[in-house]
C-alpha cells in the first residue's frame, strides 16, 4: 500500500445474545435442533401473534454498553426493517434505529505496541433472520427458521480503523468481552459472532471516500484476508482513473476474492418505521446500577492486575486476560505455584495451549490441570526435572491422564542435581578423555558440549544441565 492512499474501515458486529429463548417469542434458542423444530407461531409471523420483548436480552445489551463506557438510552423504540427475502417470514426484521439502547462507546486497542481508541456508534438490539440452504437436490433451496428471532446486539464502529491489523485487534476485543460478560458464546464457527467490514479509501486528509461492505465474515483470519484483498483491488481500480461502486460484496476464502453481492442499500431503502406492537423500553438509573454490580472483572482490568500482581510480560498478560476459562485455568495454577510466575505463564501459553490448539479443544477442556501444571512448572524450579522433561510428561499425562507425579515416579525421571553426585561422574568421564581434557586447556571451549553429551548420555539424560556445566567448569579449570 502506498502513501498515497488511507484505507478507512469500520465494522459491524453481530453478536447472538446467549438467551434461552428468542427476542419476542418463548422458542428455544438452542442450536443444532432438527430444521423448523423451533420456530413458534410469533417466529412464523402467524396473523394476530404479538412480540413480547425477552428482558433478559435488553440486560445484556446494557452489560455491553456498561464494559465499553458507552451511553445508556432513557428510551430506545424498535423499528421495522422492511426488506423482503425468502428467510425473513414477515417481511421485515425487528431492530432499532433512530433510538438504540446503547450508544456513543469507545475501546482501546493495542497494535505493535500503540494504543489506539476506536469509536462505538451503536449497539442495538435486533432479531436474527431465518437461514437460507442453497443447492440441494435438484439445485433446489430451502429456509430453516430455528434461527429466525433469535436476539442479536448488532455493534457498530466509527470509521476509526485503518488497517486489517486495527480491524482485527478490534474485532478480537469486542469478542474477549462478550465472552467475559457471558453475554454471547461468540462462536464463530456457528455464526453466533460474525461481522461486515466497510471498507474504503481516501488521500490523507480528504473527505471519506466510496465503500464497499463485506457481509458475515466469521473468523479473525477471513477478516484479515478480506480487508487486504479489498483494500488491493480499490487501489488498482483508483490508480487506474476508475471508481470505487458501493456495492455489498462477499468474501470467499478459497478463493481469497471478494466478489459482488448486490449494490449498497442505503437506510432509507428499508424504509424503517416505529413497530406498532411494540412500547419503547424505558430504562432507570437504578436498573442500570443493578446492572453494574454484576459485572464481572472485564479484560483490560484484568490485564492490568495480572501485570501488577504477577509481574508478568505485558503480552502474555494481554493473551491470559482475554478469556475468562483461560485466565481462570492461569490463576487456578497460581495457587499452588512455588516457581516464577513468569516461568508458568510461559508454558501455559506455549506448553499447554499449544496441545489444546493441536486437539481443537478449549483451555477449559485441557486433559491437564491447573495444579498439576503447576507442579511441573515447581519441579522445573527446583531443579527435579528438566524443561524438556516437563514436556514430555505434559504429554503423557495429557494422553494418560495419569498425575504428574505418578508419571515422574514410574518412569523415575527425576533429574540428578547433586553436584558431588555430578563431581564423581564427571571426574571419570575427564579420565577417560585426557587429550580433549587438554585441547580445551589449550582453548577449543566447544569441546565443552563434547563433555556434556557424554555425561548426559552417562547419566541417561537426567543430569540437570546448569549444575553440570558449573561442575565441568570447575573441573576443567582445576578450582
Amino acid at each position: 500500500m502506498t502513501n498515497m492512499w488511507e484505507t478507512v474501515i469500520g465494522l459491524e458486529i453481530h453478536v447472538q445474545l446467549a438467551t434461552n429463548s428468542k427476542l419476542f417469542s418463548s422458542s428455544s434458542t438452542n442450536f443444532g435442533a432438527e430444521q423448523n423444530t423451533q420456530a413458534s407461531v410469533i417466529d412464523l409471523a402467524m396473523p394476530g401473534v404479538l412480540p413480547v420483548l425477552n428482558k433478559k436480552a435488553v440486560e445484556m445489551a446494557i452489560m455491553f454498553g456498561l464494559s465499553v463506557d458507552a451511553k445508556i438510552a432513557e428510551k430506545s423504540i424498535f423499528a421495522r426493517k422492511n426488506y423482503f427475502y425468502p428467510d425473513l417470514p414477515k417481511g421485515y426484521q425487528i431492530s432499532q434505529y433512530e433510538l438504540p439502547v446503547v450508544y456513543d462507546g469507545k475501546l482501546s486497542i493495542n497494535v505493535d505496541g500503540n494504543e489506539k481508541v476506536i469509536g462505538i456508534t451503536r449497539a442495538h438490539l435486533e432479531e436474527d433472520a431465518g437461514k437460507s440452504i442453497h443447492d440441494l437436490y435438484d439445485g433446489q433451496s430451502a429456509i430453516d427458521l430455528n434461527r429466525a428471532g433469535t436476539p442479536l446486539i448488532e455493534i457498530v464502529s466509527e470509521p476509526d480503523m485503518r488497517s486489517a491489523g486495527e480491524a482485527v485487534a478490534y474485532l478480537k476485543k469486542i469478542h474477549s468481552i462478550v465472552r467475559c460478560l457471558g453475554i454471547s458464546d461468540g462462536n464463530m464457527e456457528e455464526g453466533s459472532f460474525r461481522c461486515d467490514a466497510n471498507i474504503s479509501l481516501r488521500k490523507p486528509g480528504d473527505k471519506f471516500g466510496i465503500r464497499a461492505e463485506i457481509k458475515n465474515i466469521n473468523s479473525f483470519k477471513f477478516v484479515e484476508s478480506a480487508i487486504n484483498y479489498e483494500v488491493d483491488r480499490q487501489q488498482e481500480i483508483l490508480e487506474s482513473g476508475g471508481s470505487v461502486n458501493q456495492e455489498t460484496r462477499l468474501y470467499d476464502p478459497k478463493k481469497n476474492e471478494t466478489r459482488p453481492m448486490r449494490s449498497k442499500e442505503e437506510a432509507n431503502d428499508y424504509r424503517y418505521f416505529p413497530d406498532p406492537d411494540l412500547l419503547p423500553v424505558s430504562i432507570s438509573d437504578d436498573e442500570i446500577s443493578r446492572i453494574k454490580q454484576f459485572l464481572p472483572e472485564l479484560p483490560d482490568t484484568k490485564k492490568e492486575r495480572f501485570i501488577n500482581e504477577y509481574s508478568i510480560k505485558i503480552d502474555d498478560a494481554e493473551i491470559l486476560s482475554s478469556s475468562s476459562e483461560l485466565s481462570d485455568y492461569f490463576e487456578q495454577s497460581i495457587k499452588t505455584a512455588t516457581s516464577e510466575i513468569q516461568l508458568l505463564a510461559n508454558f501455559i501459553l506455549s506448553e499447554v495451549i499449544g496441545l489444546c490448539n493441536k486437539n481443537n479443544i478449549d483451555i477449559s477442556q485441557a486433559k491437564v490441570k491447573p495444579e498439576d501444571v503447576a507442579k511441573l512448572n515447581n519441579y522445573i524450579g527446583d531443579g527435579k526435572i528438566s524443561m524438556k522433561q516437563a514436556k514430555e510428561i505434559l504429554s503423557e499425562a495429557w494422553i494418560s491422564s495419569v498425575p504428574v507425579d505418578q508419571i515422574i515416579a514410574s518412569n523415575n525421571i527425576e533429574q540428578i542435581s547433586d553436584p558431588d553426585l555430578l563431581t564423581d561422574v564427571a571426574k571419570k568421564l575427564l579420565e577417560m578423555h585426557p587429550k580433549e581434557v587438554q585441547d580445551y586447556r589449550n582453548g577449543k571451549d566447544k569441546l565443552m558440549g563434547f563433555f556434556v553429551g557424554q555425561i548426559m548420555k552417562e547419566t541417561q539424560g537426567k543430569a540437570n544441565p546448569k549444575v553440570l556445566n558449573q561442575v565441568l567448569i570447575k573441573l576443567l579449570k582445576g578450582v
